[in-house]
């Protein structure tokens, strides 16, 4: 008799206490840094934007064009330079070290973005496809718009120095010290880590939730949907803004090129073949530009 009412005692307490766990469990779970968060507004996601931006590539943008608009008060394009990596001190240490920090400290915002996007809950390593799940399809894919882009990059820069609308390029020189060519191999990383996370995988992904109409699949999208070009024409107009600085062929050049990436970006939901097509590239202009610029016989 006494086991039954002891029983009977206990089970009539049980669903308090189930309650109570689940209360405490609540409250663990809201104060957890992991646990899921409300949907943020499309006004915060629009200023996050335009931090990132300014602290990167809007602030080159803006910069490039500043630089452009200079160089018009001064002697025609045609017969000014630009110089791809200039040396930063006469004394070689120094030289290296602070071109070694700028391409460190120019990664902050790569950095920046992708804590953002796991602060939020997201993986933007598989959201973006900035992995290696399919090496096989991102490198020919790679190579394939490397060869695209760098043979049109070639035909415009040859029209901007005919027409006086592109200043020379003078590369670096590759000889001058023994690190030279792994600073300019770095540089290379840097240049497409930075333009393609950001100006495509970053932007494209905020773009969405700051502007709802965007919400359609990354595969394959429709090209009648007037909102995705839209993204992918102010992408491209930034990616060739912030190279104004070399003249309109290079501003040109590189819009056309925003304009392709994107559209791939949408089609196949992968930013590793944009960082592959963009480092070949890089490195090819860093250290054999002048061999291709006088065997096509630009000037």
């Amino acid at each position: 008799m006494d086991i039954s009412c002891r029983s009977l005692s206990e089970l009539q307490t049980l669903p308090a206490a189930a309650m109570d766990m689940a209360r405490l469990k609540s409250v663990e779970s809201s104060s957890h840094p992991n646990s899921a968060r409300p949907g943020r507004p499309p006004k915060f996601y629009a200023w996050e934007v335009a931090i990132v931006l300014a602290l990167s590539l809007g602030r080159s943008a803006i910069y490039a064009v500043l630089n452009l608009a200079e160089r018009l008060t001064r002697e025609p394009l045609g017969e000014q330079s630009a110089t791809v990596q200039s040396s930063q001190s006469r004394h070689e240490a120094f030289d290296f070290t602070y071109q070694l920090l700028d391409n460190l400290f120019a990664l902050a915002p790569v950095a920046l973005v992708l804590y953002l996007f796991f602060l939020h809950g997201g993986n933007p390593f598989r959201r973006w496809g900035l992995d290696f799940r399919r090496p096989g399809r991102d490198w020919v894919l790679g190579v394939g718009l490397f060869v695209l882009i760098g043979a049109g990059t070639l035909v415009i820069y040859g029209i901007g120095r005919a027409s006086g609308a592109t200043v020379e390029l003078i590369p670096a020189d590759v000889g001058e010290h023994w690190w030279t060519t792994p600073m300019l191999l770095l540089t290379a990383l840097r240049h497409s880590l930075l333009e393609e996370i950001i100006m495509v995988a970053y932007l494209f992904d905020r773009a969405r939730r700051i502007w709802p109409a965007l919400q359609v699949s990354t595969v394959r999208p429709p090209l009648s949907h007037r909102g995705l070009w839209v993204l992918v024409l102010v992408s491209a107009v930034l990616r060739g803004a912030y190279h104004l600085y070399q003249g309109f062929g290079p501003g040109v050049g590189n819009f056309l090129m925003g304009v392709i990436f994107g559209w791939l970006y949408l089609r196949y939901g992968r930013v590793m073949p944009l960082l592959i097509a963009h480092f070949l590239l890089d490195v090819v202009g860093f250290l054999a530009f002048p061999l291709l610029v006088a065997a096509v016989g630009i000037s």
